[in-house]
């Protein structure tokens, strides 16, 4: 066998002339890939796709499909939905792991696909599972055979293709989600595996208790393969039992079988910045419920609570701030705990800092504020440092200007005096308002009283009397 035929296989078309009602795999195939579905009417869910009036299954059943991308969470059918489409097709069906195949493999696919549309007009339709795991350079192979038809492609990811895929292929295919699958979903799929006698368990007389079967849809978190795989590690876990003895599977069993959940988390992927939002979008929502359980979510899940520690110790600046100061000595309190403690006693430190960010009150002033003065630095002159405020260190700047009518403020009625300590071009921009929550109220009524006496004290800076005006007034 040549390496390129490593990583093609020729379907088995469904059509009246040719067999497509087995998978032709061995007995002892795992209970998830003899389950199977053969066509797009034993499909469960996706109905967006796989439904009698979907748009991608009329174009399949045309056999005029297009260049896609499945996307979705594990276990949800892409690569059976890919395997459908190739016994529905009469395009040759090439298959390529992205974990396993190259660039080279990739070239092979091709020579292939050009010979076999020259001498037989045949098109050939290249399934690339896991594509998100082909680097630029390998994406950039498939891109000119897909805009020139040499190939259709059928890409299948479990993560975001706006950040995985080229944009370029990306905009040459179409992009299809899958979503995770219902409880209800995963209980039929569950039913059926124990009632086929021939691709399933239903020759072994096998009973799945409701609470059992409840359990085992919780656990599966819509995901189909998990939801099977853990079905058949319970009845090869099971006691051995006497000869036409029903095998009872009970949530007993299936607890003590698989243990735990099997947490579906990718720290480099889409579900790491899906759920930080949520806990960041909590905390500033002020639902401490809900921002104790995005935390749980990512650090039962293996995330590096470091970075959680981070994002926390952003959250007390940007969405606290000044309502209270104490949200940022809390946060930064947090992260010595976890640094010192690590996990799991550490993530109660966490959890104390994600409740008193979520029940603090809020404010992103100092983030607006701050946001306000990066684009003045950015787009507006660099004015150079007032004079008076400068320092004068030598008797050459001091000759020179530095530090000359500088006021010391502590030399002054309430510790405060106007002067001008922003450059003349920008002199009376304010970028801090305060809200009148929490502490932030204090300080709103302070700096207005120290604004209205600068104002006052600019106003009469601004416009001096003319001395000669008023002697000519005065004649």
């Amino acid at each position: 066998m040549t390496q390129s035929r490593l990583f093609e296989e020729e379907p088995a078309p469904n059509r009246p002339d040719a067999p497509g009602d087995s998978l032709d795999l061995p007995p002892d195939a795992p209970l998830a890939a003899r389950m199977r579905p053969l066509s797009f009417d034993e499909f469960v869910g996706q109905e967006h796709l796989t439904g009698p009036r979907a748009a991608l299954r009329r174009a399949v059943e045309s056999d005029r499909l297009s260049s896609i991308i499945l996307w979705g969470p594990p276990g949800v059918g892409k690569t059976t939905l890919a395997e459908v489409i190739a016994r529905l097709t009469r395009a040759y069906f090439s298959r390529l792991s992205a974990t396993s195949a190259g660039v080279a493999d990739l070239r092979r696919v091709v020579v292939e696909a050009r010979q076999r549309r020259q001498a037989q007009a045949q098109r050939t339709v290249l399934f690339i599972d896991e594509i998100h795991r082909f680097n630029k350079a390998q994406q950039d192979a498939i891109l000119p055979v897909v805009e020139n038809g040499t190939v259709t492609l059928i890409g299948a990811t479990t993560e975001n293709p706006s950040f995985e895929v080229n944009a370029a292929l990306l905009s040459r295919s179409r992009v299809y989600t899958m979503r995770a699958l219902s409880d209800d979903e995963v209980k039929l799929i569950l039913r059926r595996a124990l009632a086929d006698p021939k691709r399933g368990l239903g020759g072994q007389n096998i009973r799945l208790e409701p609470e059992a079967e409840d359990f085992l849809a919780n656990l599966a978190n819509g995901d189909a393969r998990a939801s099977l795989n853990m079905l058949e590690l319970a009845v090869s876990s099971a006691p051995e039992r006497s000869p036409g003895q029903p095998l009872t599977i009970d949530a007993a069993l299936l607890e003590n079988a698989v243990q735990r959940r099997a947490l579906q988390y990718d720290k480099g992927g889409e579900q790491h910045y899906d759920i930080i939002s949520a806990l960041h979008k909590s905390v500033r929502g002020s639902d401490p419920d809900a921002a104790l359980y995005w935390l749980a979510r990512m650090l039962e899940s293996g995330e590096d609570p470091l970075f959680v520690a981070r994002r926390l110790i952003r959250m007390a600046s940007e969405d606290i701030g000044l309502a209270d100061p104490q949200a940022l000595p809390v946060a930064m309190a947090a992260q010595q705990a976890m640094h010192f403690l690590g996990m799991p006693e550490g993530a109660l430190a966490l959890a104390e800092c994600a409740v008193y960010l979520a029940t603090a009150p809020k404010s992103n002033r100092i983030y607006n504020a701050y946001k306000s003065v990066q684009a003045d630095v950015q787009n507006s002159r660099n004015d150079p440092v007032p004079l008076h405020l400068r320092n004068a260190p030598t008797g050459l700047m001091k000759n020179l200007g530095y530090g000359e009518g500088y006021k010391y403020a502590h030399d002054y009625a309430g510790g405060f005096v106007y002067q001008q300590n922003l450059p003349a071009s920008l002199e009376g921009k304010r970028y801090y308002e305060p809200t009148e929550r929490g502490y932030e109220a204090e300080l709103n009524e302070r700096l207005n009283r120290w604004r209205a006496e600068a104002t006052q004290e600019r106003a009469s800076v601004e416009t001096p009397s003319d001395p000669d005006t008023s002697s000519a007034l005065e004649s």
